[in-house]
């Protein structure tokens, strides 16, 4: 039976095949592996772009408050040209932050977009109230007035996206 001229070859199958084994289930594991950390580092990778989403919106936001609003600008100008140059602002600013609502929900999005309309609609409504010789402070005061006597919806919205952060986190 040694004399056989298959012996060394069956041998050699003999002990190859284990490692052959060991090594298929080596690469098997190998490949589920590296799947695994591919999926883990997208999921990671999709979370930091949804939080930087989240902060810029919050910081468009915070911007977005009449509070922040009336320190813009030169003191002296016309309360017509106040409301121009910050509609212009609040829109070159939404415009450009436009693209963070692809990594947020669609609510927290109508609700940014609702605040934004809510103070341009408010800017417009406290300039029509106001007499025409009005000086740019009376026209601050009384849209931070109107403000502060109205639902508080930019921290609402602010709220709600620091909700939507902790379901990512």
């Amino acid at each position: 039976m040694f004399d056989s001229e298959y012996f060394p070859y069956a041998v050699a199958v003999i002990i190859a095949l284990p490692f052959l084994v060991f090594a298929k289930q080596f690469v098997n594991s190998f490949i589920r592996f590296k799947k695994q950390e591919i999926n883990f580092l997208a999921t990671k990778t999709n979370s930091e772009i949804k939080l930087q989403a989240l902060e810029r919106m919050t910081l468009f936001l915070e911007r977005l408050k009449p509070s922040n609003l009336v320190m813009k600008f030169d003191k002296n100008l016309q309360p017509h040209e106040f409301i121009f140059l910050t509609e212009k602002n609040i829109t070159e600013e939404f415009e450009y932050n436009a693209s963070q609502q692809l990594y947020i929900s669609k609510s927290s999005w109508e609700d940014i977009i609702t605040s934004k309309n809510n103070i341009l609609q408010s800017l417009r409504k406290t300039y029509e109230e106001m007499n025409e010789n009005s000086k740019l402070e009376d026209f601050k005061t009384v849209f931070l007035m109107s403000y502060l006597n109205s639902e508080d919806y930019i921290s609402d919205t602010i709220e709600n996206l620091r909700k939507e952060l902790n379901k990512i986190i």
